[in-house]
């Protein structure tokens, strides 16, 4: 029934410094815009060819108390390489750890405030082999 995430939808306070986060430094392209009364007021990121992030303006949205994001999570092919190329943006990001699903991960945070994990599967990474994760800290 489900074959895949399409997008995830979040609110920001400033779309330019989003888009410019997330395309200077990301990598990401802006595949299309919402526009109402000839204004921009949100747009589609593409990180594939079927999966986006979609952004809108906060005030241009409902102003109903909405579920918030804890974080979301963006495949990259090597981590290292990402991990440099984001600093090298001006972007804080931590270095490289193995989460406790055997995956390498490092964190980082956008203009509004929500944390984004970078991943890289290994040949033992949980998504992989199937095997549970056994968490030894806190979130």
């Amino acid at each position: 029934m489900i074959k895949a995430m399409a997008h995830i939808c979040v609110s920001t306070k400033d779309l330019d410094k989003t888009e410019k986060f997330y395309c200077s430094c990301l990598g990401l392209a802006k595949k299309f815009s919402f526009i109402r009364d000839g204004k921009v007021f949100g747009y589609y990121l593409q990180i594939n060819e079927h999966n986006f992030i979609e952004f809108f303006q906060a005030d241009a949205v409902s102003s109903e108390d909405k579920p918030k994001v804890m974080h979301f999570c963006l495949e990259v092919d090597d981590i290292d390489k990402a991990i440099k190329e984001i600093r090298n943006c001006g972007v804080s990001i931590t270095d490289k750890k193995t989460g406790s699903d055997n995956s390498w991960q490092a964190w980082l945070t956008d203009p509004n405030g929500i944390n984004i994990e970078l991943h890289q599967y290994t040949d033992k990474s949980s998504q992989i082999t199937g095997n549970d994760c056994i968490v030894k800290q806190k979130w």
